[in-house]
């Protein structure tokens, strides 16, 4: 299944926002202008599908810290008024954040709606706690949406088998998600939370002393990398003695590290890695020994190149830590795993960036920001590219 498109309103630096995604989307751009909210935006649609996109916004700062905060503080006669807002709301009125999303499975076509917003007075939930006040499940059949699911604060339908409107009387408090809740009857329901579920969302590893990336693993077959990265030893045993196929990370190795050979040991109950290097062909550097670059690198390979690629994949600065003689492998691999799975990568890297469009043929999308909020160079309210 692809992510067709993404939109965001609302949220940090992104006032309004309709983005369509490629099987690999770039986005480039420097600090501040907005790159890690984006990323962030679909990381909470794989929260709710979860059922903790409550908590991931408590763990923000709460409503009050990620809601739409720009703008000029215009009153409509054009003079200077702290309670409005660039949008003509009043401080208070346009307290949302909604996202939406897109998919896209031969003809099934589905969409998903979000709003989040503060708690009424009588709800049973804590003041400044994120509350769905709407969700909406959509399919496209021909040129009409259906509906398949709405929640409106507490109340909650779905459509049957019999294709009849059915409401639900299973309590679902404020906090939690109808998507993550329905689970027995609506199949199609239970494909939009699969997906988004299964998405895998990558920003950095830890590489101190006692990271996860530097510690041996318990042998069991990984098909595919945890998001901190701590079964990083079993997913290439994985690919060295089940698969019985590395030829892609070697590769990648080679290219990153000439003459360098990664050592992957017959796992008895724990599984570990290492590498070895032209100028010490007699030792093998395990993990505890690699430079907080090579284990960053090593890392990302496991993430692309792992058995099985889960259908979305999202990178956020993998280029942290990494020496630049690094990203022209990096963009090599990037693009491999593209083949396989539906690719995100936010950086401010332009390097990387040149590399990878040079490769796939296509252009990363720039990240700007102004007192309008975060957008994407060149791309107008339609979604459209002005030099499409």
């Amino acid at each position: 299944m692809t992510l067709s498109s993404v939109s965001i309103q609302g949220y940090r630096s992104v006032r309004k926002l309709y983005l369509p995604l490629r099987q690999l989307t770039v986005l480039v751009g420097g600090n501040g202008v907005g790159k890690t909210n984006l990323y962030r935006s679909i990381e909470l649609l794989h929260a709710a599908a979860n059922n903790t996109i409550a908590a991931e916004i408590a763990r923000e700062g709460g409503l009050a810290s990620i809601f739409w905060a720009g703008g000029k503080n215009l009153a409509p006669d054009g003079s200077f008024d702290p309670k409005y807002r660039t949008d003509g709301y009043r401080a208070g009125e346009g307290n949302k954040l909604i996202l939406e999303a897109q998919l896209e499975l031969d003809d099934f076509r589905p969409s998903y709606r979000i709003e989040l917003g503060f708690a009424g007075i009588d709800e049973a939930a804590f003041s400044g706690e994120a509350q769905i006040r709407h969700e909406l499940v959509e399919s496209r059949d021909g040129k009409r949406n259906v509906r398949l699911m709405e929640r409106t604060n507490q109340a909650l339908w779905a459509r049957g088998a019999d294709g009849q409107r059915e409401v639900l009387d299973q309590h679902v408090l404020a906090s939690e998600t109808a998507l993550a809740t329905i689970r027995v009857g609506h199949p199609e329901i239970g494909i939009v939370r699969q997906e988004f579920a299964s998405w895998r969302f990558f920003h950095g590893f830890r590489t101190d002393v006692d990271a996860p990336l530097r510690q041996r693993t318990r042998a069991i077959t990984s098909p595919l990398l945890a998001s901190d990265g701590t079964n990083l030893a079993a997913v290439f045993a994985t690919l060295r003695h089940i698969r019985g196929d590395t030829a892609d990370l070697d590769a990648a190795i080679a290219s990153a590290f000439p003459g360098a050979e990664l050592v992957v040991p017959p796992p008895e109950e724990f599984a570990t890695f290492g590498l070895i290097f032209p100028e010490t062909p007699k030792r093998t550097f395990w993990p505890h020994e690699l430079s907080d670059g090579t284990l960053q690198f090593l890392a990302l390979m496991g993430a692309l190149l792992s058995y099985r690629l889960p259908s979305f994949i999202a990178l956020n600065e993998p280029e942290t830590s990494l020496h630049p003689s690094l990203l022209p492998a990096l963009a090599h691999t990037i693009v491999k795993a593209a083949e396989r799975s539906q690719v995100w990568v936010v950086t401010h890297s332009q390097p990387l960036a040149d590399a990878i469009a040079e490769i796939s043929g296509s252009r990363a999308l720039e990240v700007a920001r102004d007192d309008e909020g975060t957008s994407i160079r060149g791309l107008n309210a339609l979604g459209q590219f002005d030099d499409d």
